[in-house]
């Protein structure tokens, strides 16, 4: 039975476990994006999330407490200096896991775990979405706009007809 058992232990010591995860949090950072099984990549977000809302602040207890899990300079590093301010407006869910079919060699489950903000095909236009689905108003002046920017077939106008051209005249005198 495994009551009260909140985290896979992934059939490792607690040692081999967090040297793991470590290490793995590692390469995510350094690459965005790494295969692994999918009870791996999970036990991975859980442990990586925390250490990516820690970077968004960047001060030196926060380097230090990243350090004590991370154990790596250039990966804090990488982390504070490029993943931090990409992910700075995002209020959590920093990865996502694909699943990418079953291993050759035992069918283990296999996924990609990546940083989401890091996949260019997934959101390429992430900086021109910011309106809200429930909004109405918006909708109309997307339309407005539409219309407005929709171009207008003009009519021969080339050639001023005699009335016209009186009615400027007229004016000008005015």
């Amino acid at each position: 039975m495994r009551h009260g058992k909140k985290f896979n232990h992934l059939g490792r010591t607690a040692s081999h476990r967090s040297a793991l995860l470590s290490n793995m949090a590692c390469s995510l950072i350094e690459h965005k994006r790494i295969n692994t099984t999918v009870a791996k990549a999970k036990a991975l977000r859980v442990y990586v999330e925390p250490l990516l809302t820690k970077a968004k602040e960047d001060t030196t207890h926060n380097r230090r407490i990243v350090f004590s899990y991370l154990q790596n300079k250039e990966a804090v590093a990488e982390l504070f200096r490029t993943v931090a301010p990409k992910i700075a407006e995002r209020n959590g869910g920093y990865t996502r896991i694909i699943k990418t079919g079953f291993r050759p060699g035992d069918a283990a489950d296999t996924a990609l775990i990546e940083l989401v903000d890091f996949n260019e095909l997934y959101n390429p236009n992430a900086e021109e979405k910011k309106t809200t689905r429930r909004s109405r108003r918006s909708t109309t002046a997307k339309k407005e706009a539409v219309v407005a920017e929709a171009p207008v077939v003009e009519e021969k106008a080339a050639e001023p007809t005699a009335e016209a051209a009186d009615s400027t005249e007229e004016k000008t005198e005015e």
